[in-house]
């Protein structure tokens, strides 16, 4: 049984081909964002195109993802967070990362992405950079020379630094 490309631990069968099939419509705007990322590491073009908001395509789409997903393999999909785009909503934002290969380079992609529904099935509508979260420290910032927080005695910068 192959697994789901989108990482969701199911099996393709049961996850993403229903709706890359027509077989059944994405019922959440995360549910879309899936099964178009197994939608590129499967390099099933038209269903990438079909999911593309009306109000978004543009003339050359098909051409465009088409010549993109022929130099790139994906890898690995993990989804952030997800703002609506419930069953009953009518727009939602899923912020995702995902590592692929482009010509023989690892990247990351890291995005937010803009669902809407039209006619009760939902669109992927725009795409955004996620904004930049800052860390907070929760404990005392140790110096280069100072003990080590894990007990060894040895400076930090010589130990877990």
């Amino acid at each position: 049984m192959e697994s789901c490309p989108c990482g969701s631990g199911l099996a393709y069968t049961e996850c993403c081909e229903p709706p890359i099939t027509g077989a059944q419509v994405a019922k959440t705007a995360e549910a879309l964002l899936r099964s178009r990322y197994t939608a590129y590491a499967k390099k099933i073009v038209d269903y990438i195109v079909d999911t593309t908001h009306p109000d978004q395509k543009e003339a050359d789409s098909r051409e465009t993802v088409e010549k993109w997903s022929r130099n790139t393999e994906w890898w690995r999909l993990e989804i952030v967070s997800c703002e609506a785009g419930g069953v009953d909503d009518e727009e939602g934002t899923v912020e995702f990362k995902a590592d692929y290969t482009e010509k023989g380079k690892p990247r990351k992609h890291h995005e937010l992405a803009k669902f809407k529904k039209k006619d009760g099935r939902w669109y992927f509508f725009d795409a955004g950079t996620p904004q930049i979260r800052q860390v907070v420290r929760t404990s005392p910032k140790v110096g280069r020379n100072a003990p080590c927080p894990c007990g060894s005695g040895k400076k930090y910068k010589k130990c877990c630094g």
